[in-house]
């Protein structure tokens, strides 16, 4: 059996996770972790999320269920991540981690950190979408600098990082296909007499409204024809489940940092 505490266990993504990990025949949710001062902290989890009395009590703290698990799955923010990950390392525990929106010197604390411990990071659970990645990869590849890239992601009005962690790793997946840096291709949105496009110039651009779950799509416009890559995903329970089989993975894997494509190439 494998037991796990859930971070964020009333966020969004959390709420899913520990509702699809409870009706795993071979997990038991142990821990469910909130930040300091919300208002569900001290009641059941699974009476809050409507599933009757399940003996765990939404904690602030995870250092007081952090023994009680075997792996750890974080969808919070990058500051209580890394939090958590220290606790993590400190008492070794396997992680996985959903979180987006960290800076580069936040990054390598995580590199730093997951040298102790089986981790896995990604800013997309979704199994389609790391599937996405490598075609992507393998697109770019193919038709080369005679095709301009755009990266186009729309999600919910209530989301926090712009451009999507997911978009993100895109256009790093892309800009490295091409022999790129992408800090210096990147182009954000555009305003104004932008001049001709730089041919070697990868577009991101970010929309956010309603209740869109998240929508990635990738152009390669060529002259005369335009190749789409599109994945739209209908539910949170996608990422839910790639989360839970980022679990089972890293609690069989050796001490390092994993991606979603090591979950794919195991399965």
């Amino acid at each position: 059996m494998i037991r796990v505490i859930v971070t964020g266990a009333c966020g969004r993504m959390g709420k899913r996770i520990s509702s699809l990990v409870m009706a795993e025949k071979d997990m038991e949710l142990v821990g469910a972790v909130e930040r300091k001062g919300h208002p569900s902290l001290g009641k059941d989890i699974g009476e809050l999320l409507g599933l009757g009395k399940k003996g765990v009590i939404l904690q602030e703290d995870l250092k007081k269920v952090v023994n009680n698990g075997r792996v750890i799955i974080d969808f919070t923010a990058p500051g209580a991540t890394l939090t958590h990950l220290r606790l993590a390392a400190e008492h070794k525990k396997a992680m996985v981690i959903g979180t987006t929106g960290f800076s580069e010197e936040e990054l390598k604390g995580v590199k730093d950190l997951a040298k102790n411990i089986p981790c896995l990071i990604s800013p997309n659970m979704s199994l389609g979408v790391n599937l996405l990645f490598k075609v992507a990869r393998d697109m770019a590849r193919a038709l080369g600098d005679g095709y301009d890239i755009e990266i186009v992601e729309a999600h919910h009005r209530r989301k926090q990082d712009a451009p999507s962690g997911t978009a993100k790793k895109l256009a790093e997946i892309l800009s490295e296909a091409r022999g790129k840096s992408l800090e210096k291709v990147a182009v954000y949105g555009r305003k104004g007499m932008t001049g001709e496009r730089p041919k070697e110039a990868i577009g991101i651009h970010a929309v956010r409204g309603g209740d869109i779950v998240g929508d990635h799509t990738v152009i390669f416009a060529g002259e005369g024809e335009r190749v789409e890559l599109i994945h739209r995903a209908h539910s949170r329970d996608t990422f839910a489940r790639g989360a839970i089989q980022a679990a089972r993975f890293v609690t069989t894997a050796k001490e390092g940092l994993y991606s979603m494509q090591d979950v794919l190439e195991n399965k």
